[in-house]
């Protein structure tokens, strides 16, 4: 067992686990943030990705012993209040998603790769950083689409301040 101190969407959270214990079972469970899903316990999907310090992993990879001491931010914690993260609101202006299960990992994945590329992102760019995602409802149009539409109102937002 050890004791795990990560700071989750700006909030300390301490909790004892077993060894073990991957850091989206620690996010869902000792945290109750059930945004970050578990989708194929293999790494695949990219359902569970979070950000740790910064960088977009995929939660089911990591460790919450070697998250400790890490900054996370989960879907939940993308919001300012009552106002959508630009990403959030391209996602429900353009109709990104349908079932939603790969929502919460698409959308942390979008934030990564927008934060990575400020210049700005193109359809293929978008295609190829999200092959560690998938979708199975929605063919990805509408998905490449909000990415494409987030990625310019924030490098709009970056250039305005």
């Amino acid at each position: 067992m050890s004791e795990v101190s990560i700071v989750v969407n700006g909030r300390g959270l301490t909790g004892v686990v077993e060894d073990r214990t991957l850091l989206v079972h620690f996010l869902r469970e000792h945290a109750g943030l059930t945004g970050t899903h578990v989708g194929c316990d293999t790494s695949q999907c990219g359902a569970c990705v979070v950000h740790m310090d910064g960088k977009a992993v995929k939660s089911c990879t990591v460790l919450a012993a070697q998250a400790a001491g890490s900054e996370i931010v989960t879907i939940e914690g993308l919001a300012d209040g009552g106002d959508l993260h630009p990403v959030q609101a391209a996602f429900k202006e353009h109709h990104g998603l349908q079932c939603g299960f790969c929502t919460p990992g698409m959308i942390m994945a979008a934030v990564d790769m927008i934060n990575r590329h400020p210049e700005g992102l193109d359809e293929k760019t978008v295609r190829d950083e999200l092959e560690g995602n998938i979708c199975r409802c929605t063919g990805y149009h509408n998905i490449v689409k909000a990415i494409l539409a987030a990625s310019e109102t924030m490098a709009g937002a970056a250039k305005a301040a």
